[in-house]
């Protein structure tokens, strides 16, 4: 047995039972939510894992949570601003924000009827150390925070009808990540009720790996758990349903189980013209488990599951049912912006419906673990994924960050990672790390071996990987000499902003398949130049697709006088990394417009970079972006010269403005850009692609008037009333002609009523910490968002916003219960 995960003997049932209600859990199914009604304190307090401990004055909060978004406690003019702290350990790493120690508590009554029943209490994330206390009773300990943990509840629980106490401890201090982490049960909690012969998710493998011609062969494998001491024999049935809901297979066959203990199953069979899953048709079908014993139904499961095919090979790059496709991926950090951390269902939706509408295929979870839901949105919607475990080994990155579990845990949590998310559709290769310290050292190849071979003896039909950087931490260490190592025992190589190595590293090696696994935006067009005429380079992943809390300014852009170096982070107020295509409230930025050029998703784009202060220069740090707006508003420039960037794969551009040719340019064939020097007045600006001397396509910025209306547009008008589900209703300051004003910081109000709150709001901005999760943000670059919560009840939820000399906007969003 895992000396990690805890298993117990004697079974219990499990009711969540507050103060306050009561949730009826035997007449709920089989997996049932644990994550409303919890009792919170935040700070250290003694004997909280006690029953008789007095909890009266904490606050209930539902899961998920993540108390290093909330205002802090104590707030000192200067020194904290809302969640922020100039005294955060953390500081840019982390956001500025505050961890700590935090205390949750639930109870719960055992009912008489279910007392043979097996419980299991899963936590699917909780950042960081967490501690669990059953009745008193120490039950779980687990040290890394993106790593979900079970525990078997029997040998804790009372005898029925008596209440029993959960206490959960969780610790995020001292230095510990190189990002955000978010603090607290940020992900769900689910108690899994069962008979004693039963099944586990993470014990079921659907391979559907193989097709050959008009035929899909299925290879199943699960385990049957008992945990009676008496022997049994019983039946397993296993149902497949195509994406229409069609059974597709079925099969029955008879089963031994031993008395306290496990029963390894498998079979295969063939499935006939199978839908294919790919990101274009994301079809998925479910495999349907049931164990049969002479009391009926034992225990059934469902494990949905995609039929696809993927290769890799330095001769036809990546395939995916035989077909090539380059990957067009991004970084992705696991926070949700304002929500910080904590992993509501919709939110981790709504940033893959994100990534496919601006082009992404593909994304690598950095660095760790993402959440389950994230996951099913990529299988159900069609992104691909490349699933990462760790940041560090042994070596430290930070004093008090992973590598201090690494030799006792690290088996456990990769094992963790490939059981759980194996039958996603969506993950084609599983990474060991990323930027690894001993990557090319000899005990790195350890290591690496250990890993990628726990990888294999679970699941031998992906692919293995890490992401590889230059040696600036090893500077006794070159390239051409020792990179070789790092990717000794990986099936595909993860280059980390090391697209000049690419060519070279072809020569040497001509079957290694590369890919970059870390790019910049400003590098984007040499990346996919490459990426574009090579096929051993399979793709490349931007860091990143999405702006994400912490890494405080990693892509700044300042004006610096000659000589003046800039930092690599900015200090206070800067919360927000800034590098991603797309901004916390789901905008785009000029980059991703540029790079909707490099994909051919957009035929031309334009962008305006203003004058820089005379004496000074313009400073990009490497992961940031030039200073350039999608904005003709420049009040006080009149007359000053712009840079105007024209994005197009067209031979030339023109650019017009107001109606008066500028000029025609030719566009440069490697970086797609025609700049031109433009004086600046009020008016319209026009870029044209001209393509054998004719005008094709256009794109236009146009000078906007002053704020006369606000637009409220909410990205769905009728939403579950669950708190899983969220809508986002976008903010916009127009004119009298309904423009954007996309230099608008107009101050906003927020009000709401109804079935629902706001449970964020805020803007884009990397360092408006004021507007962050305030009710009274400013619009920034013309915008804002609120994202509303039902409360769980039927009805409207009504939000107005509102600001000075303008009329109150309004939106209405119907709440509904599942029928």
């Amino acid at each position: 047995m895992d000396k990690h995960f805890f298993s117990l003997n004697t079974l219990s049932v499990l009711i969540a039972c507050l103060v306050m209600a009561s949730v009826d859990i035997s007449a709920s199914g089989r997996k049932v939510s644990m994550d409303e009604g919890w009792k919170f304190y935040r700070g250290c307090v003694a004997n909280a894992e006690q029953p008789s401990f007095n909890d009266a004055g904490w606050r209930v909060v539902n899961l998920p949570h993540d108390w290093s978004v909330e205002p802090l406690p104590v707030q000192r003019e200067g020194l904290t601003l809302g969640s922020f702290s100039r005294l955060s350990i953390g500081g840019p790493d982390t956001g500025q924000t505050v961890g700590g120690e935090g205390w949750y508590r639930k109870e719960f009554v055992i009912r008489p009827e279910d007392a043979d029943k097996v419980h299991t209490l899963y936590f699917e994330g909780a950042y960081n150390q967490a501690e669990i206390w059953i009745n008193g009773q120490k039950a779980c300990f687990n040290p890394y925070g993106y790593i979900p943990f079970k525990i078997n509840l029997n040998a804790y629980c009372k005898s029925p009808g008596t209440v029993n106490t959960i206490a959960v401890k969780v610790i995020n201090e001292g230095l510990n990540s190189r990002w955000y982490a978010g603090s607290g049960i940020y992900r769900h909690i689910w108690l899994i009720k069962t008979d004693k012969v039963h099944l586990d998710e993470w014990d079921t493998f659907v391979d559907a790996s193989r097709v050959e011609g008009r035929k899909a062969e299925v290879n199943l494998h699960t385990v049957v758990h008992n945990t009676d001491m008496k022997k049994g024999e019983g039946e397993l049935v296993v149902n497949i349903f195509s994406p229409q809901g069609k059974e597709v297979y079925s099969a029955a066959r008879p089963i031994k189980v031993n008395g306290n203990g496990e029963t390894p199953v498998s079979l295969s069979f063939d499935i006939e013209r199978p839908s294919l899953w790919s990101v274009d048709t994301p079809n998925l079908y479910t495999a349907s488990i049931t164990v049969k014993s002479g009391n009926g139904v034992s225990d059934a499961i469902r494990i949905p599951f995609g039929i696809r095919t993927i290769e890799f090979s330095a001769e036809k790059g990546f395939l995916l049912n035989g077909k090539p496709l380059k990957l067009h991926g991004g970084c992705l950090h696991h926070d949700n912006g304002l929500l910080g951390a904590a992993a509501i269902d919709r939110a981790e939706e709504r940033k893959v419906e994100l990534m496919k509408a601006n082009g992404y295929n593909a994304v690598r979870c950095s660095h760790n673990l993402p959440s389950e839901c994230f996951l099913q949105a990529c299988d159900r919607l069609g992104l691909l994924v490349i699933d990462e475990v760790f940041d560090q080994w042994r070596q430290p990155k930070r004093p008090e960050d992973y590598h201090r579990y690494f030799d006792e845990w690290s088996e456990h949590d990769m094992s963790v990672m490939i059981r759980r998310d194996r039958n996603h559709p969506s993950i084609i290769m599983w990474s060991i790390g990323n930027e690894i310290a001993e990557r090319a050292d000899s005990i790195g190849e350890v290591i690496a071996r250990k890993l990628t071979g726990i990888i294999k003896g679970l699941d031998d039909t992906r692919y293995t990987t890490a992401a590889v950087n230059a040696f600036w931490d090893r500077r006794h260490f070159t390239w051409e000499k020792d990179s070789e190592r790092a990717f000794r025992h990986l099936d595909v190589s993860g280059y980390n902003y090391q697209w000049k190595e690419y060519e070279k590293d072809h020569r040497s090696f001509p079957d290694r398949v590369m890919y970059g696994s870390e790019s910049v935006p400003k590098e984007a067009a040499q990346n996919w130049n490459l990426i574009d005429r090579n096929p051993y380079l399979i793709g490349d992943f931007v860091w990143t697709a999405m702006d994400y809390l912490g890494e405080a300014g990693l892509a700044h852009t300042l004006e610096l006088a000659q000589g003046e170096h800039g930092p690599q982070f900015m200090g206070w107020p800067w919360y927000n990394a800034w590098c991603g295509d797309i901004d916390l409230c789901g905008d785009k930025k000029p980059q991703s417009y540029y790079r909707d050029i490099l994909w051919r998703r957009r035929d031309i784009s334009l962008a305006v970079q203003p004058p820089v202060a005379p004496g000074k220069r313009e400073d990009i740090n490497y992961w940031g972006w030039k200073n350039e707006l999608l904005s003709w508003n420049w009040k006080g420039f009149e007359g000053q010269t712009m840079t105007v960037n024209v994005y197009s794969r067209a031979p030339k551009v023109r650019l017009y403005l107001n109606d008066k040719l500028v000029g025609e340019k030719e566009v440069s064939p490697d970086t797609y850009t025609a700049s031109f020097e433009v004086a600046y007045e009020p008016g319209q600006l026009k870029a044209v692609s001209l393509i054998k001397k004719k005008e094709t396509a256009s794109a236009t910025l146009t000078t906007t008037g002053v704020p006369a209306s606000i637009r409220l547009t909410a990205d769905r008008s009728s939403i579950k009333a669950d708190r899983n589900d969220l809508a986002y209703v976008k903010i916009e300051v127009l004119d009298k002609d309904g423009l954007l004003i996309p230099d608008s910081r107009l101050p906003l109000k927020i009000g709401f009523s109804g079935k629902g709150t706001v449970i964020a709001s805020g803007n884009g901005s990397a360092d408006d910490m004021e507007s962050f999760r305030s009710l009274k943000p400013k619009a920034f670059r013309g915008s804002a968002i609120a994202i509303v919560q039902p409360t769980g009840e039927e009805g409207t939820v009504r939000l107005t916003v509102s600001a000075e000399g303008l009329p109150e906007a309004s939106i209405e969003i119907d709440t509904y219960l599942n029928k």
